[in-house]
């Protein structure tokens, strides 16, 4: 490692496009840091970069572009794999963004996404040796980047992108993962399934990092976490929130059962 202080390492990470190099990259980073040969200087807000480094492919699109991915078929199975394993991609640059954009924060702050980043290289390699093992690979099916979108419109707020991004893209991922489990178990794809298990267990802890650092900011700035989150929840959805919810997942990654009824309330308006 070059660099002395974490931020210009984190961002390298964000920016590297080429895949292996950003997953090798993300692991000696977090390892630099784990030895203490990082610290937390040399910041400034020019610094701060709006823009994720991707391979040329796949090839963004809108989503409203993209095909249906039925598991019917076994082009429609290895695209579903290939939709989580761009999500992965996304998640690793989201949590060095998190690391490279906001300055002045606990040094456990940092600790959390870097673990976060080096887990999200880990699901995204897993995934990929699913697409590998039926013959394909990252980047042969296009993709959308609503991910990243969300990043760049919570980029001047810690607080707002611990309530949008893990409290609210990632939670949503807890929600949907076992039924998605569900479909590959009935095609027979029992591997996958239990790769998704790994995942879903690993990124309730991922959101509860965003639980726990949304509810310290909250503190610190003297506002009410249950009120700030949905009245950011009602700015981005206007309150359109998809059932059901996994109130477990939820629950074990710092959600309360005040929050739930709510977000349950919400659901049966629609």
């Amino acid at each position: 490692m070059n660099e002395k202080s974490l931020y210009p390492a984190a961002r390298r990470c964000l920016l590297e496009k080429e895949v292996e190099a950003k997953l090798n990259l993300t692991d000696q980073v977090a390892q630099a840091w784990r030895l203490g040969e990082l610290g937390l200087s040399d910041w400034s807000p020019a610094d701060a970069i709006i823009e994720a480094g991707h391979p040329p492919r796949p090839e963004l699109v809108h989503p409203s572009k993209l095909p249906r991915r039925g598991l019917g078929t076994e082009q429609g199975r290895v695209a579903l794999i290939h939709a989580i394993t761009h999500i992965e991609f996304n998640a690793i640059n989201l949590a060095w963004d998190a690391v490279q954009r906001f300055p002045d924060m606990p040094e456990k702050f940092y600790s959390d996404w870097i673990q976060v980043a080096v887990e999200e290289v880990r699901h995204f390699r897993l995934l990929r040796e699913r697409l590998r093992d039926a013959g394909a690979d990252y980047g042969d099916f296009p993709a959308h980047n609503g991910l990243w979108e969300m990043a760049v419109r919570t980029a001047d707020d810690p607080l707002v992108r611990m309530a949008l991004v893990p409290r609210m893209l990632e939670a949503r991922g807890l929600d949907v993962t076992p039924g998605i489990m569900a479909r590959f178990r009935k095609a027979g794809d029992q591997e996958t399934v239990a790769v998704l298990q790994v995942i879903l267990d690993e990124e309730v802890g991922h959101v509860q990092f965003g639980s726990d650092w949304f509810a310290w900011l909250c503190e610190q700035r003297g506002v009410d976490p249950e009120t700030t989150y949905f009245d950011l929840l009602n700015n981005v959805l206007n309150g359109e929130i998809r059932c059901p919810l996994h109130r477990q997942a939820r629950l074990d990654a710092g959600f309360s059962e005040s929050e739930l009824e709510r977000l349950e309330a919400l659901c049966a308006k629609h």
